[in-house]
């Protein structure tokens, strides 16, 4: 009898172990390609602002608002599989209204910096903005980031998603044409966050599109990301001057703390007296992509090694903007709390070059009536 009760106890026990096991491993099977829309308050002008809420498979998430297209928060699986919000920001609408330092927008009509806030383009000058010292950033005093987009969710082959639509109509913020901009952000199951650009207008001007989101692979609010590995597919960037104008030159990166075409801590270098990283306070400079073709092409790998993330950036862009989070000062209070101090994230922003529509050998950014931009990005997720 004791026997019998033992086998059964022991039978038991079995039955639930396995089914606790298999509880465990079921899990990433709950999750489904899914959208998700709900309010997130109202703009200051009083229009409603929506947030897109994208799943995959297995349990990576983002999410992402029509003020901005901002990317709100983006939760990532570590080495454990245990998911973490990597991307600084905010936890209510309200502290995206308050000229934060674009966490997470679409920036545009003119991502980066043009010198002297102006240029001419068919023998027009047009002057913009004065929003960086004498130059105009990231579209002007209402660029991009501040607009409210209309929104479709989707869902494709590749996975689910949603696409801002936005018009920026002739003369605002000082350029030229009624641009009709689209940016789709799709989530995929090999945990890719695919950006597609998209843009049409009916008079020539200048467009670089980016997005603007601050990553710490160890998760946001955790500290700086001097101890990230950054590797650069560049052996060239673009020098600036004082006030982060490219000079025009194309510098070899190599023998300089700009060269990151092999895996280097961040924070290895970035203190060195190179009149570079001094000017730019350090890292905030664009790098010139290697590249055979005009197609999708890596341009960045970080890894994190305490929680083992992985982030790939390709793109057709030439260039990427590495900035190392200088200009956070503490002032800022992000998500939960927590106080973002200096370089307590990184930016890689892929674009064309600072300042291209007044550097005739840089890359044209000019789009043409009768033309469509295209562009994409992949931010590409994954554990070593």
């Amino acid at each position: 009898m004791t026997k019998h009760k033992t086998t059964v106890l022991h039978i038991l026990l079995l039955t639930l172990f396995v089914s606790a096991v298999m509880g465990r491993e079921a899990v990433p099977s709950k999750h489904k390609h899914q959208v998700r829309k709900e309010s997130f308050g109202k703009a200051g002008d009083g229009r409603p602002v929506d947030l897109y809420t994208l799943t995959n498979s297995k349990g990576l998430e983002v999410r992402a608002m029509t003020y901005g297209g901002i990317i709100v928060s983006l939760r990532v699986p570590d080495k454990n599989g245990t998911l973490g919000d990597i991307v600084l920001g905010h936890d209510k609408l309200d502290g995206y209204l308050v000229n934060p330092p674009y966490f997470g927008v679409i920036v545009g009509r003119y991502a980066n910096r043009i010198a002297n806030a102006t240029f001419t383009l068919d023998g027009v000058k047009y002057t913009l903005a004065k929003n960086d010292g004498p130059n105009s950033l990231h579209g002007g005093l209402n660029g991009f980031n501040k607009q409210v987009w209309e929104a479709t969710e989707f869902k494709s082959a590749k996975g689910v998603g949603v696409s801002f639509s936005y018009l920026s109509k002739d003369g605002e913020e000082g350029y030229p044409g009624n641009l009709k901009v689209k940016v789709s952000y799709t989530l995929t199951d090999e945990n890719q966050l695919i950006l597609d650009y998209e843009a049409t207008t009916d008079k020539a001007t200048p467009l670089n599109l980016s997005q603007h989101s601050y990553f710490n692979l160890a998760g946001e609010g955790s500290g700086d990301i001097l101890g990230h590995d950054l590797m650069l597919n560049a052996d060239r960037f673009t020098p600036v001057d004082k006030t982060l104008i490219p000079t025009g030159e194309l510098r070899p990166v190599e023998g300089t703390p700009m060269d990151f075409t092999k895996p280097t801590a961040i924070g290895a270098r970035i203190n060195q007296d190179y009149e570079q990283l001094v000017v730019g306070r350090g890292y905030d400079h664009n790098w010139v992509i290697n590249r055979k073709d005009a197609g999708l092409t890596l341009a960045a790998r970080v890894h994190e090694p305490t929680s083992g993330r992985v982030l790939e950036v390709l793109t057709t862009e030439p260039g990427v903007q590495f900035y190392s989070g200088n200009f956070l000062d503490g002032t800022i209070t992000g998500k939960q709390g927590h106080v973002y101090k200096l370089r307590n994230g990184l930016c890689l922003e892929t674009q064309h070059f600072p300042d291209s529509p007044n550097h005739p050998d840089f890359p044209s950014t000019i789009l043409k009536p009768g033309q469509t931009f295209q562009s994409q990005t992949v931010f590409k997720f994954s554990t070593e």
